[in-house]
């Protein structure tokens, strides 16, 4: 079960909602529906917003197939802080005039090394088995078996 990359892929959600509003924003005062018609704001957001898809659904998966497998909860929560760190710097480092480039290459470097460190993870981590390792006893499936029983017999007319 997902205990701890739910949280931050909500988190991340809103993030990409406010970034899709700030593209909006500038397409409406620049009336451009299609494309950037030349104006450099709308491109640079525009980006900034396409980045983000590009990358953040990739590393969540990978996040929660960790998380799925058992790995560490304090070093997952270390990568998705590492993601939602970096996904933020890039969306206020770029769209920037004129771009500081050490926002735009921490960003890439946080959002590589969660990937990476996510996918190294998952191929380092053995998976639990679901039910824990232990199989049900005897007495639970007797159990079981009884009160099916009694569930039948009491349908009876």
């Amino acid at each position: 079960m997902l205990r701890i990359v739910p949280y931050y892929a909500a988190a991340l959600a809103l993030l990409y909602v406010y970034l899709s509003f700030r593209v909006i924003q500038v397409r409406r005062s620049a009336k451009q529906a299609i494309g950037n018609g030349g104006v450099a704001d709308l491109e640079r957001r525009a980006r900034v917003h396409a980045n983000f898809a590009e990358y953040v659904p990739f590393a969540l998966v990978l996040l929660a197939m960790a998380e799925l497998r058992g790995a560490w909860a304090p070093l997952l929560h270390g990568l998705c802080l590492l993601l939602v760190a970096g996904r933020c710097t890039h969306a206020w480092g770029v769209p920037r005039t004129p771009e500081d480039f050490r926002f735009r290459i921490r960003d890439m470097m946080a959002t590589f090394a969660a990937l990476i460190c996510a996918a190294v993870l998952i191929l380092a981590t053995r998976r639990r088995p679901a039910s824990g390792g232990r199989r049900p006893s005897a007495g639970g499936r007797a159990t079981r078996a009884r009160l099916t029983g009694r569930i039948r017999a009491s349908a009876r007319p």
